[in-house]
């Protein structure tokens, strides 16, 4: 009903002097068009989006601090992906190195006892030739010291 009541009235305004008509239009195109007016977006399509049509230089400056907020977070997420990987790499180097050392301190203590046991011992004094240390024939002693006085040296 508006579009039929415009056209009336266009048919109107064209019935007037032509020059008037041009001029009166051009003004009422001035009223309504301006720089700061956004451009209408009709509907979206995949060619608009790949043209880039949709970035627009205004919406672009409207949201300039949301784009670097998200490019900041995005620099943040990736240098701590990073940082966690080369923490990673070093980490199960490390339990490399730490299972090493266990399986060598193993090693050694296994060998150690295997030294220190009595017949090794008796075996190597053998093979030296060694007549002052030998296996004693008797019993170890028992010695019976008595609590008190011993120590201080009094006669208690």
């Amino acid at each position: 009903m508006a579009d039929e009541e415009v056209k009336e009235q266009e048919v109107k305004v064209e019935q007037q002097a032509p020059e008037v008509h041009t001029l009166d239009r051009l003004k009422e195109l001035k009223k309504r068009v301006s720089e700061d007016d956004t451009i209408p977006v009709g509907t979206l399509t995949l060619r608009k989006i790949l043209g880039g049509d949709i970035l627009t230089a205004e919406l672009v400056r409207r949201n300039i601090w949301t784009l670097v907020l998200v490019v900041f977070f995005t620099v943040v997420y990736v240098a701590f992906r990073y940082q966690c990987q080369q923490d990673m790499i070093l980490i199960d180097k490390m339990e490399g190195q730490l299972k090493d050392a266990k399986y060598k301190a193993l090693s050694s203590s296994s060998t150690l006892t295997e030294r220190c046991r009595e017949s090794q011992v008796l075996e190597k004094l053998r093979q030296n030739h060694d007549s002052l240390l030998h296996v004693s024939d008797q019993p170890p002693y028992i010695i019976n010291v008595p609590e008190k006085g011993f120590l201080s040296g009094g006669d208690e």
